[in-house]
């Protein structure tokens, strides 16, 4: 038995019936249109249970299904009363909606493979669609053991130095507007050749990260997911693209480990941040209008559809109304935060010993007159109005720098440190929560 791959033959052996109309709700009827197929390396001749996935038999056994305490040994130990069992011919076979006969056969081969062969999965060879495709059907039929050895497989993928999920270094993907118009489909310039394998690779690279956070999601596996979440803050820093993509993941899934760092990295980009045109539909395509150079009239607009997460000729990158709105929240939401950090110096416990051997009043006002001076100090004037963050840690990395040259007593410029800190890991914790859909007047409790 080889190792089977998405494009694995098929045989196309007898089927179940010619086309034919029939009004029952029979098997045959119900495939009348369909050419059905045996499956060349899993339909076995001594199988005991015939299924049918897209347009493939499987005949394989039913003790091997039942491994595992999985769902098809509890769907086998129902009766059947007066009714023919299904499986039992090609002609009524157990239908699994939902699958694709690929994704099948290669969790048959994870139930049938011997141990020479599962070698492969360890080594530099792995094939990560075939590990996918395990973890994803075990998790649905409940195969939990070879669920969770899939995952950690995947795990172990993911984990190797260099990183197999990309064919260059994460260094080559540049967040310049011109290399992201070259990956856009819309765009009319002229590619070179590497930039079109550029391209393609970075496509390639999108697909496997959406595949893997999408899995470490559906199956509940933390260390994986954290792992994907890590390698996208990485590549989301470097490229507009990947920050879309953590920004689109984010939303779909649900990640609020991802929303924050993810919609904040896509507002500081450079490139302008478009609304579609209301005239899009509610699909993942916008359309919006472009008018030429010189003439004002509606015959010098035209219509150039785009899709979400593509950047348009004038290098804006095209998102949906509800993460724009998401966008503008979050920018009002970190500017008005700012402003309340920056004209209330946070608060802290005063040691014992200041009150005792040193002039408190004289403390706290030195604490006060370096939060002031440095808040709008040069540095962090020179960063956007809505990064927080940026501009906490840049008077966070002034106070290590005042040195000792202070009226405050020391004991007192440790708390004022732990301060900071907590100031700024308060934010980075409430941060998914400023893009919030709607503008708020929420206190998000930092201060």
């Amino acid at each position: 038995m080889t190792m089977p791959s998405a494009s694995s033959s098929k045989s196309s052996t007898p089927t179940a019936g010619e086309e034919e109309e029939e009004s029952s709700g029979s098997s045959s009827s119900r495939r009348a249109t369909t050419s059905i197929i045996r499956d060349e390396d899993y339909y076995f001749e001594d199988g005991s249970c015939i299924l049918l996935v897209q347009d493939t038999l499987f005949n394989v056994h039913r003790s091997m299904l039942s491994r595992d305490h999985s769902s098809f040994g509890a769907m086998f130990s129902l009766p059947q009363g007066g009714l023919e069992a299904e499986g039992k011919s090609d002609d009524n076979p157990i239908v699994l909606p939902g699958d694709k006969a690929s994704e099948f056969r290669h969790f048959l081969w994870a139930l049938y493979a011997l141990p020479h062969e599962l070698r492969i999965i360890n080594s530099p060879g792995a094939d990560l669609t075939l590990l996918i495709d395990i973890a994803r059907i075990s998790n649905k039929y409940s195969f939990k053991s070879l669920e969770t050895w899939a995952l950690d497989a995947v795990h172990e993928y993911v984990n190797r130095k260099p990183s197999p999920l990309f064919f260059t270094s994460i260094d080559t993907y540049s967040s310049s507007s011109s290399s992201l118009t070259d990956r856009s489909s819309t765009s009319t310039s002229t590619s070179s050749s590497s930039s079109s394998s550029s391209s393609t690779l970075s496509i390639e690279s999108t697909e496997s990260l959406t595949r893997l956070i999408q899995l470490a999601q559906l199956c509940n596996h933390e260390r994986l997911l954290n792992t994907m979440i890590n390698l996208l803050r990485q590549l989301m820093s470097k490229s507009l693209q990947y920050a879309y993509l953590a920004m689109k993941l984010a939303d779909d899934l649900d990640i609020r480990a991802l929303r924050g760092s993810a919609y904040l990295e896509v507002m500081q980009k450079s490139v302008v941040v478009r609304k579609p045109s209301p005239s899009a539909s509610s699909t993942s395509t916008t359309t919006t209008t472009m008018e030429e150079a010189e003439g004002s009239s509606k015959d010098s607009e035209r219509e150039v559809t785009l899709k979400e997460g593509s950047i348009d000729p004038q290098g804006r990158l095209v998102i949906s109304p509800s993460q724009r709105l998401r966008l503008l929240s979050g920018y009002w939401n970190l500017t008005r935060q700012w402003e309340k950090l920056r004209t209330h110096p946070p608060v802290f416990a005063h040691s014992s010993s200041c009150g005792a051997s040193w002039h408190h009043h004289g403390c706290t006002q030195s604490w006060v007159e370096f939060w002031k001076e440095k808040t709008k100090g040069e540095g962090v004037l020179e960063m956007g109005l809505a990064d927080v963050l940026g501009r906490l840690r840049k008077v966070q990395k002034d106070y290590e720098k005042w040195g000792s040259a202070t009226y405050m007593h020391h004991d007192c410029r440790l708390a004022a440190r732990r301060c900071i800190g907590e100031l700024v890991r308060g934010v980075e914790e409430k941060l998914p929560d400023y893009f919030g859909d709607e503008e708020g007047e929420e206190d998000y409790g930092v201060m």
